[in-house]
């Protein structure tokens, strides 16, 4: 099979992260004879130093014509670097928005599993890590306050800053079904989290996804209040199957289900469009602290290529083989320095390089 992938990799440890992650994917295509070809495109501040802008045209127009999108993180540190001194049209992240408009990328998959090998690296209390948890926060991605009218004005002799969230009922339909056909293959349940207690959007959510479920009789439909379902993710997680939210709520929450699992450095993300279309990248930012130090943790970015290839070229045995290699590797002890327990000497500590050797070493 030919594979046609752009790869973004982006500032910080972008580069070393997606590395490690196209050595993985190099060597899955080896053994089942598949051949990538792999395009780069800037974006974000290289994107910036290079060409003035996060994202040109030109880029957006090579990842239109690929089959899906790798990427590592963009950005810097928010308060040294140059880049967050432009006007915010001009920053790293409005790269971001720029290529999940012109993508059409609406429904972000953020997962949300904590393996056994890392329980200890679990925040949450002993009697709750033990149950473990496997959860997945669908965001839409497009809509909401993120995309909505924006101005700062002055107003009777003091700035007032107004943004608007605004969703069609399409918009909600589209992610609402994303979300149902997801929960089938998993086990069949939905979590709808908003706030229909004061907002009219979310009402409108209510009213749209509760219309949708009459579809999937077999997937059980929860509502639960954004505050309260925060407070339920560190109380119990393991009550979660698919979470579904509106932009701003999922991209709060996919962060603290993140950090539940012991490091940020562990959870891919996919970004779907309508077909098999995706972009593909790691739920942690950039790290420009750590960046060039070889001891950023590559796993969150692999297990992004290993959706790549289950959700947009259907290669659900290469994809397979990504994820237990990587189970493998944590089995075996192998630890970069995110997930080490600072109780025991028994692990492995190594580098992203290294890492990277290791899971590859794994697929067989």
């Amino acid at each position: 099979m030919n594979l046609n992938i752009t790869c973004i990799k982006g500032d910080g440890i972008g580069p070393e992260i997606v590395t490690e992650a196209i050595k993985v994917l190099d060597k899955v295509a080896d053994i089942y004879g598949h051949n990538i070809n792999y395009t780069d495109i800037l974006m974000g501040g290289c994107s910036i130093d290079a060409y003035g802008v996060p994202l040109t045209d030109e880029a957006i127009e090579i990842a239109k014509s690929s089959d899906a999108v790798l990427m590592g993180s963009i950005g810097g540190d928010t308060v040294t670097s140059p880049w967050y001194k432009l006007e915010p049209s001009l920053r790293p992240e409005a790269g971001l928005l720029k290529i999940r408009k012109a993508l059409s990328l609406y429904a972000n998959l953020r997962p949300a599993f904590l393996y056994k090998e890392l329980k200890k690296s679990c925040p949450l209390r002993e009697d709750i890590s033990d149950k473990g948890f496997d959860l997945l926060i669908m965001r839409e991605l497009t809509g909401g306050l993120y995309f909505g009218e924006r101005k700062t004005e002055n107003i009777n002799g003091e700035m007032v800053a107004t943004d608007t969230l605004v969703y069609s009922e399409s918009e909600i339909e589209r992610i609402a079904r994303s979300a149902f056909e997801v929960a089938r293959k998993r086990q069949k349940k939905v979590t709808l989290v908003d706030k229909a207690n004061v907002l009219d959007s979310s009402r409108l959510w209510r009213k749209v996804v509760d219309k949708v479920s009459k579809d999937y009789s077999d997937v059980n439909l929860e509502y639960m209040l954004v505050d309260n379902c925060a407070m339920q993710l560190v109380k119990d997680p393991s009550q979660f199957d698919v979470v579904l939210t509106e932009n701003m709520f999922g991209d709060i929450l996919s962060d603290e289900a993140s950090m539940i699992t012991g490091s940020i450095g562990m959870l891919p993300s996919a970004s779907l469009s309508d077909g098999n279309f995706g972009l593909y990248e790691p739920s942690h930012g950039s790290a420009p602290d750590i960046a060039g130090k070889d001891i950023a943790n590559p796993i969150a970015t692999i297990l992004s290529a290993a959706m790549m290839l289950k959700f947009s070229f259907s290669l659900d045995k290469e994809a397979d083989i990504i994820e237990e290699a990587v189970r493998q590797a944590l089995s075996d002890g192998y630890r970069t320095t995110d997930i080490k327990d600072e109780n025991t000497d028994k692990e492995k500590i190594v580098g992203c390089s290294k890492m990277g050797d290791i899971i590859c070493g794994y697929i067989k």
